[in-house]
């Protein structure tokens, strides 16, 4: 008998808060050698709970999910239940999306164009302590380590609560960037970077740009050119 034929199926359990999406992976995974469903979850909070009840050993994580996301249930996930393994799977291949998932615990991250083959193999290279990481995916993961990092050094104590990249955001902003070269420079979407900009806005109340350069320059996050 073959390896496959005599390996035990992989316990899974299927998060995602989309219920089309979710039923579809799991009738999906039903068809597929090496793999048993044992649960579904439409939130972070739920699939920690079944993670609890059923041990399974390994999680198929999405990210954007209500009341608890994808990256804080891994994280509880890794920390609560060390024997079961979390593998991305989801939409988005961002920076913000991808470096905060592994830095959680994930050991695996996978894109929803992903077939049944890969989403096996991602299983059970995770169970054998392996990376279950798309093509994709390890491409990416070798060019941001080949890259300068292009971020700037944020203060040791971000003003008014500002987040580490809300401050890196207003830094490229008062470089005179735009949101598109922001994307750019900090591999993310122009939404993520429009999403940013709010936020540090709503903290610091400021009105626009403008108030932005100042308002870094008043925080010394920026220092005027010596000629």
């Amino acid at each position: 008998m073959t390896q496959e034929a005599t390996r035990k199926p992989a316990r899974v359990v299927v998060a995602d808060d989309q219920t089309v999406v979710r039923e579809g992976i799991v009738m999906l995974l039903g068809l597929l050698p090496g793999i048993e469903v044992v649960g579904a979850a439409g939130d972070g909070n739920e699939v920690v709970k079944l993670v609890a009840e059923l041990a399974p050993d390994v999680v198929l994580m999405d990210l954007r999910m209500p009341r608890c996301d994808g990256v804080e249930a891994t994280r509880r996930i890794r920390a609560e239940y060390p024997g079961t393994q979390v593998v991305v799977l989801t939409t988005f291949a961002d920076d913000d999306s991808l470096f905060p998932a592994l830095k959680a615990g994930a050991r695996g991250y996978l894109t929803k164009d992903a077939g049944g083959d890969e989403i096996v193999r991602a299983v059970h290279s995770v169970l054998s302590g392996d990376a279950g990481l798309s093509p994709s995916i390890q491409r990416r993961l070798l060019e941001r380590l080949s890259e300068p990092d292009p971020r700037p050094a944020a203060p040791a104590e971000a003003p008014d609560g500002l987040t580490v990249r809300e401050t890196e955001v207003l830094v490229l902003i008062a470089e005179g960037l735009s949101n598109q070269d922001i994307a750019r420079r900090l591999h993310v979407s122009t939404a993520t970077v429009k999403t940013h900009i709010n936020n540090l806005f709503a903290k610091t109340g400021l009105k626009d740009r403008a108030q932005a350069v100042r308002y870094a320059y008043a925080k010394g996050l920026v220092r005027p050119s010596v000629n």
